[in-house]
């Protein structure tokens, strides 16, 4: 196998600069590089592990998850999408590099066979990259797209350049990918994972899309990886029918080991309050929750402890909300909170009663939404009262929800006042409740209570009609 080199450099003092300051090609000195041939002494190991005795199929794989978690990192720290597919597209023999790291930092599972998981992967590399990012500050795009050898000249500061109309490596990546899951072999068979994802339910273009998503799942193995996994979700009590929904929207669930991730992190959770009889219906709300670290979900949890949640309020969010662990505590759920916070909306309640509320725009969505109110007479107190009431509130759209029922309400000849007793009104269907109902009501010639109109049953508003119009109905009667 050949050497690779180990990128040096002297001198450097860039880590007070940003990192990625824009989206333009980054800027900066000639640095001296010192290369040395020493991949085996910087691994630990004796070296004996190579390249040469892992399987194409493998090898491929590993690959593009080596490219998914480079791209992830450089998008952490601030390129766009598509600096960061450029800068991929440049780097073959870093990711070269990123797989031999692997072999050598899993030495023990190759030899006897065992496959890495998507998880052992991140692990095994995000740590390096961070200490390169720490070394090497913002040249590392440099150090990647060069690798092993230095930039040759200082680069000037201007816009990228439009992306050609032409494929690019990556789209040919894609396509070899859907190709392997689509073509049959001589004989006329698709692979077998591909046969048994078909048997599950799933259709030929639902599997090229994910593929073109997650190019490594075209390399997944049915029986040490995909196979498992499906089972393990039938056992929890997930119907046939909902796998390919699932595999459809986290295929990287076919990644993780079930003995070493999956398993534990379910345990972590249920201690934190999931409830271990609802994991079928947990995951097929959010399949992602299981992929995520226990530092990130400890973040979340943390976090409501802070905003006053008990234990028992906090397992039922996970339970019925658990996409709420995608949302960043600082980015999202703080700001979030500070907001309703100022308004003085019990943020606790808030939280359980409608999380979903914390993932949305503050300026795009929650802002305007205030402003809505405020604009048609409500006090700032009147609003609070209102997302006290009806935590859901703020999860509507105002130009397809608030406004059409804002503008029918003002017809039903009830005062504004009926809106802060009962704001659940907007969380009706227009056409299939609050239309019909006022209609019945205003035929019967009577008035009832906002909520009595559209919260009681059907036969119960009947009864309600009756009642206020004093008198009993005829087919009643004559019964």
């Amino acid at each position: 196998m050949r050497a690779f080199c180990a990128v040096r450099f002297s001198q450097l003092s860039l880590l007070s600069r940003p990192l990625f300051p824009s989206r333009l090609q980054l800027s900066f000195p000639v640095k001296l590089f010192s290369c040395q041939a020493k991949y085996a002494a910087d691994s630990g190991l004796d070296g004996s592990v190579s390249l040469r005795v892992v399987s194409p199929t493998l090898l491929a794989a590993e690959k593009e998850e080596a490219k998914a978690v480079l791209t992830l990192f450089l998008k952490k720290q601030g390129l766009s999408n598509a600096v960061a597919v450029r800068t991929i597209n440049k780097s073959d023999l870093f990711i070269e590099h990123l797989v031999s790291r692997l072999h050598s930092v899993h030495k023990s599972r190759y030899l006897v066979g065992r496959e890495l998981t998507t998880l052992e992967i991140r692990d095994a590399l995000i740590p390096y990259l961070e200490s390169l990012l720490k070394e090497h500050g913002n040249i590392l795009v440099d150090v990647v797209e060069n690798f092993p050898d230095p930039p040759l000249k200082e680069k000037v500061a201007v816009p990228s350049p439009p992306p050609l109309p032409s494929p690019s490596s990556l789209d040919n990546k894609k396509l070899k990918a859907i190709s392997r899951v689509s073509e049959a072999d001589p004989t006329g068979r698709l692979p077998p994972h591909i046969v048994y994802l078909l048997e599950l339910g799933m259709t030929l273009e639902q599997i090229k899309g994910i593929t073109r998503r997650f190019p490594a799942f075209a390399y997944y193995s049915l029986e040490g990886k995909i196979k498992p996994v499906v089972e393990f979700l039938l056992d929890l009590g997930v119907p046939k029918n909902e796998i390919p929904i699932i595999l459809n929207k986290r295929p990287q669930l076919c990644g993780i080991s079930l003995s070493e991730n999956l398993i534990p992190t379910m345990t972590f959770l249920e201690k934190l309050g999931v409830d271990k009889k609802r994991w079928a219906k947990v995951i097929y709300r959010f399949p992602a929750f299981l992929t995520y670290s226990r530092q990130k979900v400890k973040a979340t949890v943390d976090f409501l402890y802070e905003m006053g949640l008990s234990k028992e309020s906090i397992g039922k969010i996970l339970t019925h909300c658990p996409n709420i662990i995608s949302y960043s505590v600082e980015d999202n759920l703080r700001p979030t909170a500070e907001y309703f916070l100022s308004m003085g909306v019990d943020v606790a309640v808030l939280f359980h009663r409608s999380p979903q509320t914390f993932g949305l725009s503050i300026e795009a969505h929650l802002k305007p939404i205030t402003e809505f109110f405020l604009e048609r007479g409500y006090s700032m107190e009147d609003v609070k009262t209102m997302i006290s009431r009806y935590g859901a509130l703020y999860t509507f759209s105002l130009a397809e929800n608030l406004i059409p029922k804002w503008d029918f309400f003002l017809t039903m000849d009830y005062p504004q006042a009926e809106l802060i007793k009962f704001p659940q009104y907007f969380g009706y269907s227009l056409e299939e409740r609050i239309k019909p109902r006022y209609a019945r009501m205003k035929e019967c010639g009577v008035q009832l209570l906002l909520n009595q109109v559209l919260s009681l049953s059907a036969q119960d508003f009947e009864k309600a009609l009756t009642k206020k119009m004093g008198k009993v109905l005829p087919d009643e009667a004559e019964a």
